[in-house]
């Protein structure tokens, strides 16, 4: 067996994606014709043993045994596979996967003396970070603020954000992947009102604009007033970009010729050319004032509530834009 492969490997923690690729590299390593995998529901530690010492009594090359759900053994099972331990066979290389294992526990103790313990844990408030790394992996370019709508949009299920990083990824080819993308592409795990708030306002509609900024807040992950200053920054960044849109066609450039050059989606550029029709430019360059107006507000330039002004804004952003097209 190389010599830089430990006796056993003890695998535990959240960050799935990451154990099923630290197995893929045991296993390169070790070669795929030399695995045995056993679960721990069905196989005892006794087993686990009597699998390892198998192919140890005629010698041969290095080989993998894997039991997963070691969570699930006895304290009988860990004992034995503790004793094993203390002389394991040589050429054997013995990876044990479950899920809550602790590192103070008897199974972890005895690992640690004979081998490693690859404990991957992503703490919830360090997800975005997470989903970052994955798109740096694939050699994709994602904002943050992109990263965390992705997290906002799937959860905590780290298969789940690895399938839509990838998805993400292959459908970028090569391009930034930002907010548009995620809320494109990830918009089947997510609530409606992820993203209901901007094409409420683009459709004049109050009740709805309202409605989707209160469901914001009341799933935000944080406080209420943390989400404030991002449902400001995303409603800005989109009237910015419907109002660019607004520019563009005035000059008579189409839809899929303003995606080209903004490297946006065609069906979102779509969007912001619609919403841009229900719009002077006067009332967007009117709106993107209040916007700012309210961005200064929700970060302690009024004595109103935050949630107050956002209502407030809102309300002139999408309703007064209408009225004073109809005066």
């Amino acid at each position: 067996m190389a010599s830089e492969l430990k006796t056993v490997y003890l695998m535990s923690g959240s960050d799935r994606p990451k154990i099923a690729r630290a197995l893929e590299r045991l296993r390169a390593r070790v070669g795929e014709g030399a695995l045995e995998s056993l679960t721990a529901a069905e196989a005892t530690g006794e087993d686990a043993v009597s699998a390892c010492n198998a192919r140890g009594l005629f010698g041969g090359t290095a080989r993998l045994v894997l039991v997963s759900e070691v969570e699930k053994w006895k304290a009988s099972d860990v004992k034995a596979v503790a004793d094993y331990l203390g002389s394991p066979a040589p050429e054997t290389v013995l990876a044990l996967v479950g899920e809550g294992i602790r590192r103070e526990s008897a199974l972890a103790k005895a690992c640690a003396k004979a081998g490693d313990l690859l404990f991957f844990d992503v703490p919830r408030n360090k997800l975005p970070l997470w989903v970052g790394e994955q798109f740096k992996r694939l050699g994709a370019r994602a904002d943050a603020e992109a990263c965390r709508m992705l997290v906002e949009l799937v959860g905590d299920d780290l298969r789940a954000l690895e399938s839509e990083v990838e998805k993400l990824v292959a459908w970028a080819d090569g391009e930034p992947i930002d907010v548009e993308a995620v809320e494109l592409l990830a918009a089947g795990h997510a609530d409606p009102s992820a993203f209901a708030l901007t094409d409420s306002w683009g459709s004049r509609d109050v009740a709805a604009a309202l409605r989707a900024c209160e469901t914001i807040l009341e799933r935000a992950r944080g406080s209420r007033r943390d989400e404030l200053p991002r449902i400001v920054g995303r409603l800005s960044a989109h009237v910015a970009r419907v109002r660019d849109c607004q520019a563009m066609a005035a000059e008579g450039v189409s839809a899929r010729e303003a995606a080209g050059k903004l490297k946006k989606n065609p069906y979102y550029v779509q969007k912001l050319f619609a919403q841009a029709g229900n719009f002077s430019q006067g009332e967007l360059d009117s709106v993107l004032v209040r916007i700012a107006r309210l961005d200064l507000a929700v970060k302690g330039g009024s004595r109103l509530p935050a949630e107050l002004e956002v209502e407030r804004a809102l309300v002139e952003a999408t309703r007064a834009a209408a009225v004073e097209r109809t005066s």
